[in-house]
C-alpha cells in the first residue's frame, strides 16, 4: 500500500490523459494509469518517474464492467484507497450517419458513454462509504451538440454527460465531487497535427489547445472548497467559434 493519495486516470495517453496524470503525480498522488494496453504506457510512467513521481499502468478495456471491477479492486487492494477517478476515454470516431454500421455506433457509445458509467460507478461505490472522492469526466463539443458525421460520438458523449450531471446530484451530497471538463476545440496532439494540419497551423497563436493548460483545469476541480463545487467547466482557444 502506498502513503500517497491514489488517483485513477483511464484513457491516459500521449496528450491530456497523461498531462493529467504527471500534474497529479506532482501534487504528490501515487498515480495508477489505465489503457487498454499497458505496454504503450511505458513512456508515461518513465516521464512520471522521472520527475520524482509515482506511478503504475495497467490494461483495461473501459467497455468491459469485468475489467473495470478487477481494476478497481486490485487498486483499492494493493495501491490504496482511490481519492480522485479522471475518466478521459474518447472514441471520436467521424463517418457519414449513411455509412455508419450499427456495430460501430454501438462501439463508439461503448467507449464514450457506457466506460464513464462503469468507471464513475466502481469508484463511487469505494468512494461512498468514505464520505469523499472526486470524478472528473472528459467531454467535448460533442457532448453539447451533435456534429455532422458524428453520431456515435455525439450520442456517447452527451450521454456521458448526463451520466455525469446525474452522478453529481447524487453523490455530491454524500462528499463526492463529480464534475464534468467540456473540451471544446482540437489538442495539441500528433492525431491533429497529422489529419487536421489547417488547425495545427494555428499553435503559433495559441489556437489550439495546450493539453498541460487543460490539466489545470482538473487539479482546480479536485481542489474546490466543497462549499462552491463546480459541475461543468469549458475550455477552448480564444480564437475558436462557439
Amino acid at each position: 500500500m502506498t502513503p500517497k493519495p491514489v488517483c485513477l486516470v483511464v484513457g491516459a495517453g500521449d496528450a491530456l490523459g497523461g498531462s493529467i496524470a504527471k500534474r497529479f503525480a506532482r501534487e504528490g498522488f501515487f498515480v495508477c494509469l489505465a489503457r487498454r494496453t499497458a505496454d504503450k504506457l511505458a513512456d508515461l510512467k518513465a516521464a512520471i518517474e522521472q520527475e520524482g513521481g509515482s506511478a503504475v499502468a495497467f490494461g483495461c478495456d473501459a467497455r468491459r464492467e469485468e475489467q473495470v471491477v478487477a481494476l478497481v479492486d486490485k487498486i483499492e487492494r494493493e495501491h490504496g484507497a482511490i481519492e480522485v477517478l479522471v475518466h478521459n476515454v474518447g472514441g471520436n470516431v467521424r463517418e457519414s450517419i449513411l455509412d455508419m454500421t450499427a456495430e460501430k455506433f454501438f462501439k463508439t457509445w461503448e467507449m464514450a458513454c457506457m466506460a464513464g458509467f462503469l468507471t464513475g460507478r466502481e469508484a463511487a461505490r469505494r468512494m461512498a462509504p468514505r464520505g469523499r472522492g472526486t470524478i472528473l469526466f472528459t467531454g467535448a463539443t460533442a457532448s453539447m451538440r451533435g456534429g455532422a458525421m458524428y453520431a456515435g460520438f455525439s450520442a456517447g458523449k452527451a450521454g456521458l454527460r448526463m451520466v455525469a450531471q446525474s452522478m453529481a446530484r447524487e453523490l455530491g451530497p454524500k462528499g463526492i465531487h463529480v464534475a464534468h471538463v467540456v473540451v471544446d476545440g482540437g489538442i495539441d496532439t500528433a492525431f491533429i497535427r497529422a489529419n487536421f494540419p489547417e488547425r495545427y497551423a494555428l499553435k503559433d497563436r495559441d489556437g489550439i489547445l495546450n493539453p498541460e493548460h487543460i490539466a489545470e483545469n482538473y487539479w482546480m476541480l479536485h481542489k474546490q472548497p466543497r462549499d462552491a463545487w463546480t459541475f461543468e467547466i469549458d475550455v477552448r482557444p480564444w480564437i475558436e467559434k462557439w
